[in-house]
C-alpha cells in the first residue's frame, strides 16, 4: 500500500476530495494542491462503463497532445533501407534493426517510445516479450507500426499519448505537467475526451463516463462530475 507524507495528508485534510466538481475548478485545484519542488505530471483517470474481458468492448487508442507532455520523448525506430534515414531524418534517437534488437535483449531500453516499420515485425516479436509488458511494443492500433515513420516520429516528439483501458475499466493518462497552468492542462484534457468518445464501442451499453479524477504525480485527486465533459467540448 502507497504511504503518504505527512505535507500530502495535511493538504487532504483541509480539501473536500469527495465533491464532484466541474473541470476548470478541479483543474485549478490540482495544480494548486502541488507541494512538491518538481514539475510533477497532471494525470487523469476515467472509468469507463465498459467491460475489458470482452473484445468488443475493449477501448484503445492514442492522441496527440495540443500542448505536448512537457518533457523530452526519445524514440526509437526499427527499419532498415531507406526507412532507416527517414526516421533518422525526422528526428529519432535511435534507428536500426538487429543491432537494436540485441542491444534490448542485453538489458538496454534508454528509450521513450518505439515505432516500426511492418517489414521488420518479425524480427522485433522476437523481443515482445521484454517490450510489452513495458508499453514499449509497436502497435498498429496506436500508429506505431506504419511505413510512415515520419508522422510517427513527429506525433510522439509532439506529445502523443497512448491509453487503453485496464481490467477495471479504468483509463489512465499523464495530461501536460503542473507548469503548464490550467488553459493548457484543459486544452489537453479536451483532445483526450474527444479521442476516448470517438472510441465508445457499440457494445457498451448504459453510461459510459462513469467518473473522473484529475491529480498530479504526488497530490490528491479531485473528482470531476461526468455530465461537465459535454461543456468542455462545447
Amino acid at each position: 500500500m502507497r504511504k503518504h507524507s505527512k505535507k500530502f495528508k495535511d493538504i487532504k485534510a483541509n480539501i473536500d476530495t469527495v465533491k464532484r466538481r466541474e473541470f476548470d475548478e478541479a483543474i485549478k485545484a490540482a495544480l494548486e494542491s502541488s507541494y512538491v519542488r518538481f514539475d510533477e505530471t497532471v494525470d487523469i483517470a476515467v472509468r469507463l462503463g465498459v467491460d475489458p474481458r470482452h473484445a468488443d468492448q475493449m477501448v484503445r487508442g492514442s492522441v496527440v497532445l495540443p500542448h505536448g507532455l512537457g518533457k523530452e520523448v526519445k524514440v526509437l525506430v526499427f527499419a532498415k533501407g531507406e526507412k532507416e534515414k527517414e526516421a533518422a531524418d525526422a528526428g529519432a534517437d535511435f534507428v536500426g534493426n538487429d543491432d537494436l534488437v540485441e542491444k534490448i535483449k542485453g538489458g538496454w531500453y534508454g528509450f521513450d517510445k518505439a515505432v516500426a516499420t511492418p517489414d521488420v515485425m518479425g524480427m522485433v516479436g522476437k523481443i515482445g516479450k521484454i517490450l510489452g509488458p513495458r508499453g514499449l511494443m509497436p502497435n498498429a492500433k496506436t500508429g506505431t507500426v506504419t511505413f510512415d515513420v515520419t508522422r510517427a516520429v513527429n506525433d510522439l516528439k509532439a506529445g502523443k499519448v497512448d491509453f487503453r483501458v485496464d481490467k477495471n475499466g479504468i483509463l489512465h493518462a499523464p495530461m501536460g505537467k503542473v507548469s503548464f497552468g490550467p488553459e493548457k492542462v484543459r486544452g489537453n484534457i479536451r483532445a483526450f475526451f474527444e479521442t476516448v468518445l470517438r472510441l465508445k464501442p457499440a457494445a457498451s451499453k448504459g453510461t459510459y463516463i462513469r467518473s473522473i479524477s484529475v491529480s498530479t504525480t504526488m497530490g490528491p485527486g479531485f473528482k470531476i462530475d461526468p455530465l461537465y465533459v459535454k461543456d468542455l467540448l462545447a
